[in-house]
């Protein structure tokens, strides 16, 4: 059986667990010990280490031909120390055949509602995105010296019946009004999983996929859509002048950036088909009974 190695097994990480304990020998990085029962539960064999201690990856190298990296960057500067550190340990000895990262969507920055394609100019406009650039950049740099076949994943807004901002509109935080609205963009947890597995084992060299679903919707509309499906309030809506002064810094930014993403190139090359292809596909399969309030 192939070997596969996850780095940053939460959510995400489990989901694609769960579907390949089957097909694969699983590895689970984790820097918490609570984590590891959940990992030993979906077949994987648990690694606890620390991307900030390069000290305690030593037991990666040659440990697996294919590598899933979905640890965040850490939270401070515009270099992606952690990264850097996994890239170092992997190369001690025998190198993966496949590395597949997950980055985001906000390396574009604010596109202004344009649609964007992988071919389209990253503009990161927040320390978070920068980071996440100057990993794909390292990932690239790293598979082109090495000989690694590297997949990056951008990935929107990740929803849930466990990932819904219910305790926002409990709250009553305030969205953009129409005039100042913008573009944002989903993907299911689950379809999210699918085109995970589908970038490992089809996923092509030096290539970017957008992991995301088949429509863009304004971010107050998803809002709402929320609201009504579980029966809350709708969120207020303020200008953008007065939302700056309502909402925090990092939920401003947030609420600041707007595109339209296509997936084509992600379903025809990964051949994805998803189960949720819009927002009201995936909340008309969720229920309050499993919701949790995020």
């Amino acid at each position: 059986m192939n070997r596969l190695l996850i780095v940053g097994c939460g959510d995400i990480g489990v989901r694609v667990a769960a579907r390949l304990q089957q097909r694969c020998r699983l590895y689970a990085l984790t820097h918490s010990a609570s984590r590891l029962p959940a990992l030993r539960a979906v077949g994987a064999a648990p690694i606890l280490a620390d991307l900030d201690q390069p000290r305690t990856l030593i037991r990666l190298a040659g440990l697996a031909q294919m590598v899933l990296h979905l640890a965040p960057p850490p939270l401070v500067d515009h270099h992606d120390s952690r990264t850097a550190n996994l890239l170092a340990a992997l190369g001690r000895r025998s190198l993966p055949q496949h590395f597949i990262y997950m980055s985001t969507s906000g390396v574009y920055g604010d596109c202004g509602g344009a649609c964007v394609t992988e071919a389209s100019v990253t503009r990161p406009s927040t320390a978070r995105a920068q980071r996440r650039v100057d990993a794909e950049r390292q990932v690239r740099a790293w598979g082109a010296r090495c000989g690694v076949r590297v997949s990056i994943l951008r990935v929107p807004g990740i929803y849930a019946e466990t990932r819904l901002p219910l305790a926002r509109l409990e709250k009553g935080t305030p969205a953009l009004n129409i005039d100042d609205d913008v573009y944002v963009n989903h993907i299911h947890a689950d379809d999210l999983a699918t085109i995970v597995i589908a970038a490992i084992y089809r996923g092509q060299p030096n290539r970017t996929y957008h992991a995301s679903d088949d429509l863009p919707q304004k971010m107050a509309d998803y809002f709402d859509a929320v609201a009504d499906r579980f029966q809350l309030p709708r969120p207020p809506r303020l200008a953008r002048v007065q939302l700056q002064a309502a909402v925090s810094p990092q939920l401003y930014s947030f609420m600041s950036e707007s595109r339209r993403l296509s997936n084509q190139r992600m379903k025809q090359e990964l051949r994805v088909q998803l189960a949720y292809p819009t927002v009201a596909h995936g909340l008309a399969a969720a229920s309050r009974g499993q919701a949790h309030a995020f």
